[in-house]
């Protein structure tokens, strides 16, 4: 028996990965099987050249046995094995220049630079985790049955090794558990552990049915799905992966299913549900793990898809990765921000195909999609400049258009624009708290008259899409409740400019008698209703605004407009009021007016008790009228009031 000391290195090594370097430290579990599944690897490939290494034993297989009595765990293999000096090499030593500078950034800061772990082949180290004692007994397979080795250590800074007599080729891990340690001698625990991290290795993973040897049971899955030829899955065997991988039960409206060779080489196995997951807006949440080489590292990756593709789920199995110590560590590869980019164009493309498809499968699929995570999607138009073209194309809304007639499906830009007027450089919207608040908006009947689509955007990230999609292939957003409607040409323009001079000192006298308006102003954004309030300048939404009142943030001043239909009975009997001097009784209707118009585009009267008040005194008289049976207008004293209000 020979004794030999660790390298400096390795000492320093076992002492972050014991103390430090894992999050968890039953992964030690994982890490000792995938280097069994890469012994069964090694000399799989090595066979094909020279099968006499393989000879008479090339079923590969990996086993876990838990021994209660002699507390030890082992982790045993058929594959290629290790001679005395191999052992001392790879289990002693870290053959890698640039260590030792390595490893003192590392003490520095163990867990900014532990992703780098990962390239020096340290997963065995973690056996010290939960042992007192590692022993390995290994034969290499060019080797015969009377040149194995025995290399066992406390990792206390050296290690012994000695030949032995070994009958198999292959590696045991035989690990001396600590005190603490006792749950990975439960043979449940274990199977649970092989299950969530090694179900997809690709060999079989065994261990003793009842407990005892003799006969064995097979744990894990062996192949996965997503690496079967697409050509042999059926659609049953993809749904029942979705329900038990994804852990949803709906049946989801479309999946990516690719494999990708070259500068990354990956393969995919992506579903969209069909309806909204519980946990949609569960920040903390993704749906989609990661694994390397088929050996799982988390379902947590939070850097492998943006947030605006949450509700993606399934998984990817990464060739490029390195089988890395920690979930934490792993995202932090620059690997995976490749991956990202990837992905996430994968993912865009495949949703514009059936978005722009003439296919009615896939178009139902699409139409789900958006009806369930189109929101969620426009997240993305804010967040991410690189890909805003393209969920720009993504984005769909209700409008007038679609409102006009049952059934018809929201809209996107590109086919807004083919609709529009080849005239029109504009792309029309209005913000409101629902839909039904869309439609009714007054703001916008003048541009329905006109035959101008306007679109209505009545989620609440719509209003923060808008302040960063401010055009689209050329074509400017404007807001149909802002600033002055340009809807009017030639005879029409000039006929409302006319009556504006007509009404000039009435409409003076309003803004000065209102107060509370920047400007009154007559307008042909207005065909139904006789006045409607909109914004000026960089007004925000009155849902911004209420939202920022609730938060206690100041909200910006706001330049409110009110804008009169100067063809609409009340407002011309508004002005005869004026022009009889009936200041009072013009103030009163005006200022009723103003609050319908608030209410109608979302806002909060100014004085809600006055407005009651107001409200109340106009309607008094006609109350009274037709109690007496009389006919609106023949009390007398308010003929013009009551003659408008009957109109």
């Amino acid at each position: 028996m020979a004794t030999h000391q660790f390298q400096t290195e390795v000492q320093q090594l076992l002492h972050l990965v014991i103390h430090s370097l894992y999050s968890d430290r039953a992964i030690f579990l994982r890490e000792l099987i995938s280097n069994a599944s890469d012994a069964c690897d090694r000399l799989r490939f090595l066979s094909l050249t020279e099968p006499q290494l393989s000879a008479g034993d090339s079923d590969y297989r990996i086993e876990v046995v838990a021994d209660r009595e002699a507390r030890t765990l082992t982790i045993r293999d058929n594959g290629i094995g290790m001679s005395e000096a191999e052992a001392i090499e790879h289990l002693g030593t870290i053959a890698k220049s640039g260590t030792k500078a390595f490893l003192a950034s590392l003490a520095e800061d163990a867990r900014k630079q532990a992703q780098l772990i990962g390239q020096f082949g340290v997963g065995f180290y973690s056996a010290f985790m939960v042992a007192e004692r590692v022993v390995v007994e290994s034969r290499s397979a060019r080797l015969g049955s009377d040149e194995g080795v025995r290399w066992e250590s406390r990792g206390d800074g050296s290690f012994t090794t000695e030949r032995i007599a070994r009958a198999a080729r292959g590696t045991s891990v035989i690990l001396h558990l600590k005190d603490d340690a006792e749950e990975f001698l439960d043979e449940a625990r274990l199977r649970e552990l092989i299950v969530r991290w090694s179900d997809y290795v690709p060999y079989p993973i065994r261990m003793p049915k009842g407990g005892k040897g003799g006969e064995w049971e097979q744990v894990n899955s062996g192949v996965p799905l997503w690496t079967k030829p697409k050509e042999t899955i059926s659609e049953d065997d993809y749904r029942k992966f979705y329900h038990s991988a994804c852990r949803l039960y709906d049946t989801p409206a479309t999946r990516i299913h690719a494999t990708v060779e070259g500068r990354l080489s990956y393969t995919t196995l992506l579903f969209i549900p069909s309806e909204k997951p519980l946990d949609l807006f569960d920040r903390e949440r993704r749906g989609v793990a990661l694994y390397v080489r088929r050996v799982f590292i988390t379902d947590d990756c939070r850097t492998l898809l943006p947030e605006w593709l949450r509700f993606v789920r399934g998984i990817v199995d990464s060739d490029d990765l390195p089988l890395n110590v920690s979930r934490e560590l792993v995202q932090q590869q620059a690997v995976v921000e490749q991956l990202r980019k990837q992905l996430t164009k994968r993912i865009l493309d495949h949703l514009l195909k059936l978005a722009q498809s003439s296919e009615e499968t896939e178009r139902q699929a699409w139409q789900k999609i958006d009806a369930a995570f189109g929101m969620v999607l426009r997240e993305g138009i804010v967040t991410d400049p690189e890909q805003r073209d393209r969920l720009a194309r993504l984005a769909r809304w209700r409008s007038t258009w679609t409102e006009a007639e049952a059934g018809r499906p929201p809209t996107g830009l590109e086919d807004y624009i083919r609709r529009a007027p080849e005239r029109q450089r504009e792309i029309y919207y209005v913000l409101a708290p629902s839909l039904e608040a869309a439609r009714a908006n007054p703001a916008i009947e003048g541009f329905v008259k006109a035959g101008r689509e306007v679109l209505f955007l009545v989620d609440p990230v719509d209003e923060f899409v808008v302040q960063h999609l401010s055009e689209f292939d050329g074509r400017r957003l404007v807001n149909a409740a802002h600033g002055a409607a340009d809807l009017l040409e030639g005879e029409g323009k000039r006929a409302l400019e006319q009556k504006a001079k007509e009404l000039a000192p009435f409409l003076s006298f309003a803004k000065e008698r209102l107060g509370d308006v920047s400007e009154v102003r007559l307008s042909a954004r207005l065909a139904d209703s006789p006045a409607c309030i909109v914004s000026e300048g960089y007004a925000i939404s009155p849902q911004m605004e209420a939202m920022l009142k609730r938060l206690g943030q100041p909200v910006p001043a706001q330049q409110r407009v009110l804008e009169l239909n100067p063809e609409h009975p009340l407002v011309q009997q508004l002005a005869a009021l004026h022009a009889q001097r009936h200041e009072q009784q013009a103030v009163e209707i005006l200022a009723a007016l103003r609050d319908t118009a608030l209410l109608a585009a979302g806002l909060p009267v100014p004085d809600p008790a006055a407005a009651a008040r107001r409200l109340q005194a106009l309607l008094t008289p006609r109350a009274a009228q037709a109690a007496a049976g009389e006919s609106p207008g023949a009390a007398g004293e308010r003929p013009s009031l009551d003659a408008t209000l009957s109109k």
